[in-house]
């Protein structure tokens, strides 16, 4: 059966924001007949498939075969994308134009987000009876309600010789005209709420406040804080003469993600041996240093936790971890048709030729000897395409999870990831055929023997 990237495109559609993510995640794997598990909770497991929602924004999602001390397979992506952020008190005005505050989140390249329809996704939280019972709620506009105008080259002859861009001046949205102006041209506020909606309130709120409650159908006064990510509100899509390419937002790291999870799935499906785990993280692209990222004690906490309720002690848990394997998977860079010279003379990841195995002696990409021969027979035995991705000696990549997450849980780890062109671009570029091997490594890795 050809491989459906179709399904790939409506999943990035869906994960608008880490929380979205998360909560798209969670869903596919309840529709597969994953069992949730709680955090807050005592868990008793025997066989099956379970899946941990983790503060909102990080997914853990493990299957538990007949035989748990057989095996231990760790595959891990992120859920989090360079993007914008909207600050608190976020409303700013001039001359009758209203804007919003914002913050760059990750490395982004911040001349594309320039003139793109953005539309608005995250959490609001909103007042409960006390101050730790608040309730949370997924907001995703699906439509574009914000933008950041360029300047017309009329007014910067030099904009073709390059633009460095002030990220607190010249990157912040305007969302809509004032509806009323002071003398100089300022906003004076104006409640455009729905008065039949909220008839006894008399608390004036800025225009981003009460936009917010009429998202959520709520009393702008309930809201206590939000995390909202600006996105690209254009849908990914298939393109090229012979279809070859996916243009698409969020591909880094949505693309791992949605391997990642297929293999998880794939390993529910055959009822696998042993113990096999997925990890979507949270803050990669920002250092992965929190209780929800790859930098903290989340991941090996939560296999301590699994192998407690199966009634093992910490010696063999300790056992199957140095036994055990782990793929962490995140974008690589694909050689650049414009600018060949940026990437290594012998080790040249290509468009649709399969996905990189992530090399690098300075362990930005975890990986040894022996891990990059496994994770090569495992392509060979799941029939998918692999290259081999190094850095250039002289121009420094990035780095992701793998090698954190195998020194907060020592075991053999290997990066590897789908080639991109304009990676940290608001829309990002891939091969049509990548994902299927992709997947078809997770699914083996996970979901095989």
């Amino acid at each position: 059966m050809k491989f459906d990237n179709e399904q790939l495109l409506k999943y990035i559609g869906a994960c608008t924001s880490p929380y979205h993510t998360v909560d798209t995640s969670l869903q596919m794997l309840l529709d597969s007949g994953f069992t949730e598990l709680s955090l807050d909770d005592e868990w008793q497991l025997d066989s099956g498939s379970y899946v941990v929602n983790v503060f909102g924004t990080t997914l853990f999602a493990f299957h538990i075969g007949k035989k748990p001390e057989a095996t231990l397979r760790i595959a891990s992506a992120h859920t989090d994308f360079p993007a914008i952020r909207v600050k608190p008190n976020p409303v700013t005005t001039v001359k009758g134009y209203t804007k919003l505050n914002v913050e760059m989140y990750g490395g982004l390249i911040e001349n594309t987000w320039l003139d793109r329809p953005l539309g608005a996704a995250g959490t609001v939280v909103l007042k409960g009876d006390n101050a730790f019972d608040v309730d949370s709620v997924l907001v995703d506009t699906k439509r574009p309600i914000a933008i950041v105008p360029n300047l017309a080259i009329h007014m910067n002859r030099s904009v073709n010789d390059g633009v460095k861009l002030n990220r607190q001046k010249e990157m912040l949205p305007i969302m809509m005209m004032a509806s009323q102006q002071d003398d100089n041209g300022e906003r004076g506020f104006v409640d455009n709420r729905n008065p039949s909606l909220f008839p006894d309130t008399k608390a004036q709120y800025d225009e981003w406040s009460t936009f917010l409650a009429d998202e959520v159908d709520c009393d702008p006064s309930e809201i206590l804080s939000y995390e909202m990510t600006l996105y690209p509100a254009e849908q990914g899509c298939v393109l090229g003469i012979e279809s070859d390419f996916i243009s698409a937002p969020r591909l880094d790291n949505l693309t791992s993600c949605f391997g990642v999870l297929s293999g998880i799935i794939q390993a529910r499906k055959h009822n696998a041996n042993g113990v096999r785990c997925a990890i979507l993280f949270d803050n990669e692209e920002v250092g992965s240093r929190t209780k929800q990222g790859g930098a903290g004690m989340l991941l090996p906490n939560l296999i301590k936790r699994l192998y407690d309720a199966l009634g093992y002690s910490n010696q063999e848990m300790d056992s199957f971890i140095s036994k055990g394997f782990m793929i962490s998977s995140d974008v690589a860079h694909g050689l650049h048709p414009n600018y060949p010279e940026k990437n290594d003379i012998t080790n040249i990841p290509i468009l649709n030729k399969g996905l990189a195995l992530k090399i690098a002696c300075s362990q930005s990409y975890a990986g040894d000897a022996r891990a990059i021969a496994i994770v090569k027979g495992l392509c060979e035995e799941a029939g998918a395409a692999y290259q081999i991705y190094v850095n250039r000696s002289d121009v420094p990549g990035g780095s992701t999870v793998g090698s954190i997450s195998s020194a907060m849980l020592p075991m053999r780890t290997i990066d590897v990831g789908l080639p991109l062109l304009a990676m940290h671009s608001a829309r990002e570029l891939m091969g049509a055929n990548d994902q299927e091997q992709l997947n078809r490594l997770m699914n083996h890795f996970l979901g095989g023997k």
